[in-house]
């Protein structure tokens, strides 16, 4: 049995309903040609990142992947100035300079994003030692994927972090595919876990598209990082429902089972509904006032300006000199 109660199902269900409803908000922004750059959805993982974003506290440190939007949105980041920042706008929380691979928010402890998967295992480190140098009891939680277990930083943050005891929460989101590629073709386990544990630090595994199962590991996960024992591995096995590319270049079958049989969405509601926590009614009302929650959301973020020509150099330097030849 979970410790979670029904109200806690319940917020966590939103939450997801949150993060699926904003991506494909974002999905459809881009096809339409308003999102600059590239974009990377998390649709499919939301038990995942909500599971992740429930442990953490604005005094923790997060270092999201490409597929966090979901996690920045349920950290406390305004919905409508995430998605104007996603949107290159003015308004946005970096003030439409990050965008979504760059997206961050000191004020709900969103370090930061980087196009350069991997980097953030190393930068995870500074702020999981300062804690630990003046005694307090904050996560600094990592999000990477199976594919950047393959980088030189995977092992060389484990290692630092397993020796010097640090309070980093490895959160992996194995969601099978680095780009195109699975993860049994570039791996010699499916589960990194396996690799973690190489490091001698403790590792679990749980279904990431179980948001009860997902949202319990999480919790055990994090006590135990908070409570200054040092590192841990949490593996989440999920799946996302975008390629890389446009096309699908995954099986019928493979499609259908994660779209179908393991939706998270799917599975959270008819645990809801069988526990007794809420009529198919009220779930219903919770979808239809996230839908239109986002879609103001979206108004907001279309309506904005960019950002003016004239402060393209702002925040570049923290006090900056700049000459003009």
């Amino acid at each position: 049995m979970t410790g979670l109660t029904d109200a806690v199902l319940l917020k966590l269900y939103r939450d997801m309903l949150l993060v699926r409803e904003f991506e494909q908000q974002l999905e459809n922004d881009q096809k339409r040609g308003r999102v600059p750059g590239l974009l990377h959805t998390g649709v499919g993982q939301e038990a995942t990142l909500a599971a992740i974003a429930h442990v953490l506290d604005p005094a923790d440190a997060f270092f999201p992947d490409h597929r966090c939007h979901g996690l920045c949105l349920l950290a406390g980041s305004p919905g409508d100035r995430l998605m104007a920042e996603i949107l290159g706008k003015a308004a946005g929380v970096c003030g439409g300079r990050g965008g979504s691979m760059h997206l961050a928010d000191r004020s709900v402890g969103n370090f930061g994003g980087n196009v350069v998967e991997g980097s953030m295992l190393a930068t995870a480190l500074g702020p999981a030692l300062a804690w630990q140098m003046r005694g307090e009891r904050h996560i600094s939680a990592v999000i990477l994927g199976d594919g950047t277990v393959g980088r030189g930083e995977f092992n060389e943050s484990l290692n630092l972090a397993s020796v010097w005891k640090l309070p980093v929460l490895y959160c992996c989101i194995n969601n099978q595919y680095a780009i195109s590629t699975h993860v049994t073709a570039a791996h010699p386990s499916a589960n990194m876990s396996d690799l973690a544990a190489g490091y001698q630090l403790p590792t679990a595994m749980v279904d990431g598209n179980d948001i009860v199962a997902a949202a319990e590991a999480a919790r055990l996960a994090a006590a135990y990082v908070r409570a200054g024992r040092g590192p841990y591995f949490l593996e989440f096995h999920t799946w996302r429902w975008q390629g890389i590319f446009s096309g699908e270049m995954r099986s019928p079958d493979e499609v259908r089972l994660w779209k179908e049989d393991r939706e998270p969405l799917r599975r959270a509601r008819a645990d809801l509904l069988l526990r007794g926590a809420a009529s198919a009614a009220e779930l219903d009302a919770i979808a239809t006032e996230v839908r239109e929650t986002v879609a103001g959301w979206a108004r907001f973020a279309h309506e904005s300006p960019l950002p003016d020509p004239a402060t393209a150099l702002d925040f570049v330097y923290a006090d900056p000199e700049v000459l003009t030849l």
